[in-house]
């Protein structure tokens, strides 16, 4: 029998994040991309959740445009037909007001969603008109928690105060988090010992950690992935890459699987009690085989407790 979603939180948890249809995408190619994310993900023997984005760009003065045709309804569908729970990204800073928020996440709940990532805004000097993270978690979670439902925000380990900011959010309601992209081990190793020295100090159980990463396969690759805001050392660029571009996507998954046995060596060696598990995203529409590719290499070794 399937564990429970919260089950699966408390044990090395496994989410892919695809891409949902371009807003401009037509029905037959929206049908014809749910097809193929379910026969890839069929072929994955342990999956936990589809976690799906929003994908927004943002003006000079911090105003959305919606890139994705409903998200809710995508991770509905591609999770009900792969199997397995369904997670949606929502920005909270773009939302009007607070009612505006419990409007949107009736409404999510109501398209058959009940698991959430609420996000913040991009740029720290524009004042968006939305709830900050942390009060967003208070006004969703118990409409979340009441549907049966998990909430979860977003981690950035190279962030200072990081591990502070998780701890509060933990106390305001997420009982996970999603990384940032990750191509080294360190930042991440330091962000997760100290919030879960934070959490023994609280008396809080610590939320789950999921290490978000991804596929390249050429220089655009990683430079789109910055854009994105991840951090990727110029060792782990070259190591990936290395001049040629025709094995960059193998090599980015062993260096994916290089960095989940460093964090978990890491965090077990300092007893730390924060369950951990992965996040397998697909940044771009060209690299859904091959993020698929990292996420079944992903499942047996998130099994393996050697």
């Amino acid at each position: 029998m399937r564990r429970t979603f919260a089950e699966a939180l408390a044990e090395r948890p496994l989410f892919f994040e695809p891409l949902p249809p371009s807003a401009r995408s037509p029905p037959a190619r929206i049908q014809s991309l749910v097809e193929e994310e379910v026969r890839l993900l069929a072929a994955v023997p342990r999956l936990d959740a589809v976690d799906v984005p929003e994908l927004v760009d943002e003006n000079h003065e911090g105003r959305p445009y919606y890139r994705s045709l409903n998200p809710p309804e995508f991770a509905r569908t591609v999770g009900e037909r792969a199997g397995c729970e369904a997670v949606v990204n929502k920005v909270v800073a773009h939302l009007t007001n607070t009612d505006a928020l419990a409007a949107w996440t009736r409404t999510t709940i109501d398209q058959g969603v009940k698991n959430f990532v609420l996000v913040g805004g991009s740029s720290r000097y524009i004042p968006y008109p939305g709830p900050s993270v942390a009060e967003a978690n208070r006004i969703c979670h118990p409409l979340i928690a009441e549907a049966g439902g998990r909430l979860g925000n977003i981690a950035i380990p190279q962030r200072t105060g990081e591990a502070h900011r998780m701890l509060a959010k933990t106390r305001s309601g997420a009982s996970f988090f999603t990384t940032q992209i990750l191509f080294d081990s360190d930042a991440a190793l330091r962000m997760i010992r100290e919030y879960g020295r934070l959490c023994v100090q609280a008396g809080l159980e610590p939320a789950s950690v999921l290490l978000s990463v991804a596929p390249l396969a050429d220089e655009g690759d990683a430079q789109f992935v910055r854009w994105l805001g991840a951090d990727i050392p110029e060792s782990a660029e070259r190591s990936i890459l290395n001049g040629d571009e025709s094995s960059a996507s193998a090599r980015s998954i062993a260096q994916a699987l290089r960095l989940w046995q460093e964090v978990r060596q890491g965090i077990e060696r300092a007893h730390v009690a924060v369950p951990i598990g992965v996040n397998v995203e697909q940044v771009t529409q060209r690299h859904l085989a091959t993020a698929a590719a990292m996420l079944a290499e992903f499942a047996p070794r998130l099994d393996d407790h050697g």
